[in-house]
């Protein structure tokens, strides 16, 4: 079966139609940077700046090379090497203000492609690749261009990386993944590729139509996708490393994932099929090796379980729900995650917090009370102080909780403390809905301190 036919079996068989064309010419629209890192090669070759020129014809890119010279050994995705691989990146992006990096490395007659973004490890909802996420291409195209169905593979892999919180910028990638996705169904200009590349190439048509249809209530969009990875899997006499195993199987996890909070038949099952998919992954990407994997699916897992325990009410589900957050929060660290692990660290709060309440436990209690104060680390009074008025407020309705059951004059005059240092900050930002809260919480706690 050659590349084109097998994009349009899958793509073609969704019933999407042609996007309607919209005049973006009258239009100032966002611009995606995307960095071409010159390829690790053993080779003299230009590999890298064909697929630079190629892709600076795409809408929205703004595509350049970078051919800056420094030592690229840890592009062998080993373990002992990935944080050198992030460092790098990180500071590439962060020295070029990309919102894509694509770094090529050789291995044998192919050139391993994989996607780096900012935070691509951090809690981000809109954006499903992994930096290792492999695309694998020809070392050397036939002329001195590639196949524009593989370009536009490569394409629609920098739109699926991209994530913004932006809503212009969102609705355009939206608008560009359409596009992108009818192109990959009627290009013509495809030779037809070696076997070889069968399962990295539905690994990425799997990943390119699940960013643009994850919030679709259709089921048909599902199975598609679905149809996508598991052809990948079918191949699996194909995939060189265990780590390909895992992205494929992360990506099904994602899948589920989207389909318990975005269709509404049969959720418990969608729910089974994301935890056992994830899980299934981290047996590939385990903590030892691929740890920023790792820790990312178990954040991802963490949400699972409290979503399942909100509808189900089974308490082993918020108790799972706090051992995977855990299990991040292993990972992604204050030292070198800051922002992250003070999400990791607000989420765990309100996580041990109920675990806290329904088992009546003072102990777990406390461990919630010191999560939001390791919150208010980062998320300082200066810096940020709706968000560490909300813990203060936080912390003290877990004490006043704990002062009210064992009836303890010190644990309610701590809720008092931090009632008023969450309402002060509520007052000056004059939000009315806190202020009318806090001066209940507060008129409670005196009156409970009252009768002690």
């Amino acid at each position: 079966m050659t590349f084109l036919e097998t994009i349009k079996n899958f793509i073609r068989g969704s019933g999407g139609k042609t996007p309607e064309t919209t005049d973006f010419a009258t239009i100032t629209m966002p611009t995606f940077k995307v960095k071409v890192i010159e390829f690790s090669d053993n080779v003299e070759g230009n590999s890298g700046e064909i697929i630079a020129r190629q892709l600076s014809a795409k809408e929205g890119l703004d595509v350049s090379y970078f051919d800056e010279p420094f030592n690229k050994t840890f592009l062998n995705l080993e373990s002992r090497s990935l944080f050198d691989l992030i460092d790098k990146g990180q500071t590439i992006l962060d020295k070029t203000k990309s919102d894509v990096l694509i770094w090529g490395y050789r291995e044998g007659e192919r050139i391993r492609l994989n996607f780096q973004t900012p935070s691509q490890y951090e809690d981000e909802e809109l954006a499903f690749v992994s930096l290792m996420d492999s695309l694998y291409i020809p070392a050397r195209p036939q002329t001195n261009t590639y196949p524009e169905a593989l370009i536009n593979l490569i394409y629609g892999g920098i739109l699926s990386a991209i994530n913004t919180d932006n809503a212009q910028t969102k609705i355009y990638k939206h608008y560009l993944l359409k596009k992108n996705i009818d192109c990959l169904s009627k290009d013509n200009s495809a030779k037809s590729l070696s076997i070889e590349y069968m399962p990295y190439i539905m690994n990425f048509l799997g990943i390119i139509y699940l960013s643009f249809s994850f919030d679709k209530t259709d089921g048909k969009d599902f199975k598609i996708v679905k149809s996508l990875f598991d052809t990948a899997l079918k191949h699996q006499d194909l995939i060189t490393s265990p780590i390909h195993f895992g992205c494929i199987y992360n990506h099904l996890g994602q899948l589920y994932d989207c389909a318990t909070r975005f269709l509404t038949k049969n959720p418990a099952a969608y729910f089974k099929g994301a935890i056992e998919y994830y899980r299934l992954s981290q047996k590939y990407l385990s903590k030892y090796t691929y740890p920023y994997d790792y820790g990312y699916i178990s954040y991802k897992l963490s949400k699972l379980f409290f979503n399942y325990w909100r509808q189900k009410e089974d308490i082993q589900a918020l108790r799972d729900a706090v051992f995977q957050l855990r299990e991040a929060e292993k990972i992604y660290t204050y030292a070198l995650f800051p922002e992250f692990w003070a999400e990791i660290q607000g989420h765990l709060g309100y996580l041990l917090s109920l675990l806290g309440s329904f088992t009546k436990s003072e102990d777990i209690s406390e461990l919630a009370i010191a999560c939001y104060k390791n919150r208010q680390k980062v998320i300082t009074e200066k810096r940020e102080p709706l968000l560490w008025a909300e813990c203060a407020e936080n912390i003290g309705d877990i004490y006043y909780r704990i002062g009210k059951n064992k009836i303890d004059r010190e644990a309610l005059e701590e809720a008092l403390e931090h009632f008023h240092d969450a309402l002060y900050i509520f007052e000056n930002a004059q939000q009315a809905e806190h202020i009318k809260k806090l001066t209940v919480s507060i008129a409670k706690t005196n009156q409970s301190l009252n009768q002690i």
